[in-house]
């Protein structure tokens, strides 16, 4: 792989729950290359949203994070003033629910030129029709009235379409997509990935995509990583994350898709409920629905290790190997 454009070196963040401090992302550890796409999928509670936010330094109030997060080689915890909007302007988020993140009292326009002009002295004039231009790549057609619209005006599917525009605009380096086609029916889940995909590969962007779809982070990502309470579990080529899972959690996850391209089998489910890092076990997070458990798995935690080309968090990975890829192969 070239050189990291984005390093993650072993951050963990703490939260304020309940009067204390709690451990959500414990030593997350990864990279992402100049142009590449790395899809971070994992059940709700894994810490895929606050490794995003630990990245484009939008932590909640009261958190505390240790680690290192660096961006084209710059510490990104230590910019200040010019050097944090310039990497604000770098680096776009584009958020899940667009009706949350866009104010419902403003226009459209105003939504999507506000960074331009504030921090790219660029004129009102020259931002709207730069916005409109980005808005037919997105498949916006009359992007000079959709402007002057606001938010209630248009449905979700458009609304997330003026989401990735906006993020456009500035033209990033890297894309931070959390969850972006959650909220919307499957045809338009689809448009969306498409222009997504397209518009990131003709800018040669790097992005994070965060999803619970394993397949759709397979289709769209170079490499996937894989989340579990607070945790990097493992991170390989999509392919071959799909075709030979390392770790059970990742083995649980592909044997619990449905398949269109053989017999109708009942899905396999991993057994017990998501942990958050505050709530795993000691040793191995997921020992306690892990069928695989040995007397290892609960005395000690293991480390994330090289393997294969990629990197997974389990003491047995090497001995389950082809027991997990058959495994995950029947679901």
């Amino acid at each position: 792989m070239s050189d990291a454009f984005l390093e993650l070196q072993q951050v963990t963040v703490r939260l304020p729950i309940s009067g204390e401090l709690r451990t959500v992302l414990h030593d997350v550890s990864f990279r992402i290359a100049p142009g590449e796409a790395v899809g971070l999928v994992g059940e709700s509670g894994s810490g895929k949203s606050m490794t995003a936010r630990a990245v484009a330094r939008l932590l909640p109030p009261g958190a505390e994070s240790s680690g290192t997060v660096l961006f084209a080689g710059n510490d990104v915890a230590a910019l200040k003033g010019a050097a944090l909007r310039a990497f604000r302007a770098e680096v776009a988020v584009v958020f899940q629910d667009p009706r949350a993140h866009i104010n419902p009292v403003r226009t459209i326009g105003d939504f999507m030129t506000e960074a331009l002009r504030t921090n790219h002295d660029v004129s009102r004039a020259d931002a709207a029709a730069k916005a409109v231009s980005l808005l037919a790549e997105v498949g916006i057609a009359d992007g000079q009235r959709r402007l002057e619209q606001h938010p209630h005006e248009l449905s979700g599917g458009l609304l997330q379409r003026v989401m990735i525009a906006t993020a456009l605009l500035t033209e990033p380096k890297l894309l931070l997509a959390d969850e972006p086609t959650t909220a919307l029916d499957v045809t338009t889940q689809s448009d969306v990935m498409a222009i997504l995909d397209e518009l990131r590969r003709e800018r040669g962007m790097s992005m994070l995509f965060i999803t619970h779809d394993l397949e759709l982070a397979g289709a769209v990502c170079d490499r996937t990583a894989v989340m579990y309470a607070g945790q990097l579990v493992e991170e390989r080529t999509s392919s071959a994350l799909h075709d030979d899972p390392l770790h059970p959690y990742t083995a649980g996850l592909v044997g619990a898709r449905p398949r269109i391209d053989g017999d109708v089998v009942r899905l396999s489910a991993i057994p017990g409920r998501p942990r958050s890092a505050f709530e795993a076990p000691a040793g191995c997070a997921f020992n306690d629905r892990c069928v695989h458990v040995v007397d290892d798995c609960v005395a000690s935690r293991p480390a994330l290790e090289p393997l294969d080309g990629g990197s997974v968090r389990c003491h047995r990975a090497v001995e389950l190997r082809g027991r997990l890829q058959e495994g995950a192969a029947h679901g």
